[in-house]
């Protein structure tokens, strides 16, 4: 049937904007002669300017001076950071949401063996998959939140956190926060000063239209972790202790410069093209999404009352499995199972089987539709 048609955006975004294609290319070709903070001649030069690039455009996009850009190979890598880099004691409770991501779930598993501390979810309606913050700030009375972990925009369903609300009370309790925005960084127009995270992690291959390896966390200044890694920074080399200053404290080993190169490019994009522009173009492509599932009996989307353009559905007669593997033989990408997310499953009731997820994006295109509608009109006619 030709090309695929795209609709596994929550894994990651595609296509990408022609520009992030363009500096990656030219990165390697002109610029890719130096390493960062790791000599004096114009290609380490070059590399520490584009760092230094990255960072600012990262703090303007989460419109902050508050925080620092740390750079990691992945968001995972850099929820294990935050994660891991504090001390928890027993008998503490750390709140998440139902929708979270093992990135969050194992770590904190881990921790767990370590310190005998309580994880609790935070209330949500399951009609609305709506946040409940009258009875979140009743747990909180009860039970006051040592750390707060949000997943901003479920990879399962695509319900978005009220996140400045919710930290609003984390924070009156004294607690910790940290906003998951692998989903939303560059979608979700978010002031994270306001919002009042600690730490705010970014996936770059995602809503933030860049490429795999260019990830990390907004990390606010004062904030004091534990490195994840250890290892050379390019400076104070005879210290055998890690810096105490971030971002180096945290970024041991080379950053990987053609990532960056890629993800300066996206910002740049979205820059251009202006946040609230993309999230309405992606908000109109799950508009059409919704409305071209609705067409097919046997398909039954989770709709949420506030979502981005992610969507599990059940096909009737299918398993999940089943049903993408009918569709990824026919043209159609998409991600089926549980996404990485059981405890979100357990909440929407699709454990162990999970969902089919069609995820769009600010560059899906009317081709992508007019192929889905081909494929799914060709399954209602074989169920």
């Amino acid at each position: 049937m030709g090309q695929t048609a795209y609709f596994d955006n929550a894994a990651t975004t595609y296509p990408k904007p022609d520009g992030v294609y363009d500096a990656m290319d030219d990165f390697y070709r002109h610029h890719g002669d130096g390493s960062a903070g790791r000599g004096a001649y114009a290609g380490a030069r070059d590399a520490g300017r584009l760092l230094a690039d990255v960072r600012q455009a990262l703090g303007q996009l989460f419109h902050t001076e508050q925080h620092t850009a740390v750079l990691t190979s992945s968001a995972t890598e850099a929820l294990n950071l935050v994660l891991q880099g504090q001390d928890y004691a027993a008998g503490e409770t750390v709140y998440i949401s139902p929708f979270e991501h093992n990135a969050v779930l194992r770590p904190l598993h881990v921790l767990q063996q370590q310190t005998m501390f309580y994880v609790e979810h935070l209330a949500v309606a399951r009609k609305t998959l709506t946040y409940d913050l009258a009875a979140i700030e009743a747990q909180f009375a009860m039970h006051p939140p040592r750390l707060v972990v949000l997943s901003h925009a479920s990879n399962v369903c695509g319900a978005v956190a009220p996140a400045a609300d919710i930290f609003a009370c984390a924070k009156r309790a004294g607690a910790m926060t940290v906003l998951d925005m692998a989903q939303t960084a560059g979608l979700i127009d978010l002031d994270l000063v306001a919002a009042q995270a600690d730490a705010a992690i970014f996936a770059g291959h995602k809503t933030l239209l860049g490429p795999f390896g260019a990830a990390g966390v907004m990390l606010r200044k004062g904030v004091h972790l534990r490195p994840l890694l250890y290892g050379g920074t390019g400076v104070d080399s005879a210290n055998p202790d890690m810096p105490d200053a971030a971002p180096l404290r945290y970024e041991a080993g080379s950053r990987n410069m053609l990532a960056a190169a890629g993800l300066r490019a996206a910002i740049g994009y979205i820059e251009h093209e202006g946040i609230d522009t993309l999230f309405t173009r992606e908000r109109k492509a799950r508009e059409r999404l919704l409305a071209l599932l609705a067409h097919y009996d046997f398909i039954h989307p989770i709709v949420p009352e506030q979502g981005i353009g992610v969507i599990s559905a059940t096909f009737d007669g299918l398993a999940p499995d089943e049903a993408g593997k009918i569709l990824g033989e026919r043209g159609i990408a998409v991600r089926t199972g549980l996404h990485c997310a059981p405890e979100a499953h357990r909440f929407l009731g699709t454990f162990p089987a999970g969902t089919v997820r069609f995820s769009v994006s600010a560059m899906t295109g009317s081709e992508d539709f007019e192929r889905l509608r081909a494929v799914l009109d060709e399954i209602a006619e074989e169920l």
